[in-house]
């Protein structure tokens, strides 16, 4: 039985402490903040309640998995997943709307076809087509496997099976997300569907590579889902597993470095005061034989096998929770993009040299059907989110943008408002420990290797780490096969080559 220290309590630490504690090891978590979760977050207020982070879950079989593996009890004997039917709502610059029906290729290609045109749906049914083969090309060795050693191979190759488009005589191959929309897709509003599945991870679809293609394909292929309660339940869940499994838990516990020892991690340093786990007694130093960290964690990068360029630095987010007077319409759907009027003064300010809040964003509006958020059936509770620079100083006009948006899918919304609370950037930095509050992206291969995250392993025998700024990326269900991947990693040692 070894002893582990896990650094932090965000989702992908509590998927690999579970997956430790069952393996038969001594895990010890210290989170610096009063509570588990990481970014997944809830706001309670009159009777109100609200995600702060994440409000959607695909993919939950990765989950699912993790409560097999550690117990008799499955996911939904411990929440109540409900899958969300529409899968979104989405509203054009143009005016136009289209409800797309929740994993149905037929439904959707339907839903196209009507609303933005003959051909529409047919464009965007072989567009899948094509995503599938990039997901099954880069499944296993982007969420399922270790970063390989030589991931070099994976910044080289676009997966994504371009269409050969003729311009001028030379004949090209889109290798951009934004080429796939005007080359393949044809249509504006086709391509704002298609480029607001990497802006919902802060990413710029002029340079984020043809791979991103899974992006949309996973929410086609594998649904989206809702927790009833919000997804805090799922942290909860997750936390209550680990508990469950004897994993020990001190909170308001900042680790100050890891200790190494004869080449090797050999535990981790507390800041004065702190309790300390595994039987010690006195001092700031806790001895251990694994030490788990997030990637994110300042000093720890990892060092040698797998290194790659850092995503620190990407975007964050500004979230606006409405409490409204006024019940949920019936027929609602949980979830509508309003995209920007104005594509290319968005991208400028998100991710130009003079980065600032778009004066007209994207905004995604959560309106879930659940009594469980509300006092009672005469109010509702929304949230509104948008992509924003990190670090960025959110002013009163930043969010009543949002609001002013959010009025083309929802009309009269400001009349409704009870009261709001605003999550700022600095909000999820004080959550997560990131600098700037920026969110991480899952990792897609090509580009060079830019949107690749370092490996679980690191340059210091016994340090490993988790979460969305490791292997495999940002993302639930990225950082639940974080977990599984570190937890591989120890148990079985570097042979460990994922799941099979």
């Amino acid at each position: 039985m070894a002893r582990i220290a896990v650094i932090g309590a965000g989702m992908g630490a509590l998927a690999a402490a579970a997956r430790l504690a069952v393996a038969g090891h001594r895990v010890a978590v210290y989170e610096r903040t009063e509570t588990y979760g990481g970014a997944v977050r809830r706001v309670e207020r009159d009777g109100f309640a609200f995600d702060t982070g994440p409000g959607l879950l695909p993919l939950p079989a990765v989950w699912r998995d993790l409560f097999v593996k550690t117990g008799k009890e499955p996911l939904e004997a411990c929440v109540e997943l409900v899958q969300v039917d529409p899968s979104a709502r989405h509203v054009f610059a143009d005016g136009s709307a289209v409800t797309l029906p929740n994993a149905s290729r037929a439904g959707v290609v339907s839903a196209l076809e009507e609303t933005l045109g003959a051909g529409a749906g047919k464009r965007w049914g072989d567009f899948l087509v094509r995503a599938r083969e990039a997901w099954d090309r880069t499944r296993r060795p982007l969420l399922e496997e270790p970063l390989w050693p030589n991931w070099s191979v994976l910044a080289e190759r676009e997966p994504y099976p371009s269409v050969p488009h003729k311009r001028l005589l030379r004949t090209r191959r889109a290798g951009t997300l934004a080429e796939v929309g005007a080359w393949e897709l044809r249509d504006p509003r086709l391509a704002a569907l298609l480029e607001s599945h990497a802006l919902a991870y802060g990413l710029d679809p002029r340079v984020t590579p043809a791979s991103a293609a899974v992006l949309p394909y996973m929410e086609h292929a594998f649904g989206m889902w809702y927790v009833r309660g919000g997804m805090r339940e799922l942290a909860r869940a997750v936390y209550e597993r680990c508990l469950a499994r004897r994993v020990e838990f001190t909170f308001g516990a900042e680790v100050t470095r890891v200790l190494e020892k004869d080449g090797r991690a050999a535990g981790v340093e507390l800041a004065g005061g702190t309790s300390r786990a595994f039987g010690s007694e006195g001092g700031t130093e806790v001895e251990a034989d694994f030490v788990v960290a997030p990637g994110s964690v300042a000093g720890l990068s990892p060092r040698g096998q797998g290194e790659v360029v850092s995503q620190r630095g990407l975007p964050s987010r500004l979230t606006v929770l409405l409490a409204l007077r006024g019940g949920r319409p019936e027929g609602t759907a949980h979830r509508t993009v309003v995209h920007t009027d104005d594509r290319d003064g968005e991208l400028e300010s998100l991710f130009g040299t003079g980065s600032a809040v778009p004066a007209r964003p994207t905004v995604t509006v959560l309106r879930p059907d659940d009594p469980d958020l509300t006092p009672d059936t005469d109010h509702e509770a929304v949230t509104l989110s948008a992509v924003v620079p990190a670090g960025a100083e959110i002013r009163e006009e930043h969010v009543d943008a949002l609001v002013s948006v959010a009025e083309r899918a929802v009309p009269g919304l400001r009349d409704r408002v009870l009261w709001r609370e605003v999550r700022t950037p600095a909000d999820i930095a004080e959550e997560t420990g990131v600098e700037g509050g920026s969110v991480p992206a899952p990792a897609l291969a090509g580009a060079e290797g830019r949107l690749l995250h370092p490996a679980n392993s690191t340059g210091l025998q016994g340090l490993f780490t988790v979460g969305g700024w490791s292997h495999p990326g940002g993302g639930l269900p990225h950082a639940g096969m974080s977990g599984a991947l570190v937890s591989g990693l120890i148990v079985e040692g570097p042979e460990f080559r994922g799941s099979q």
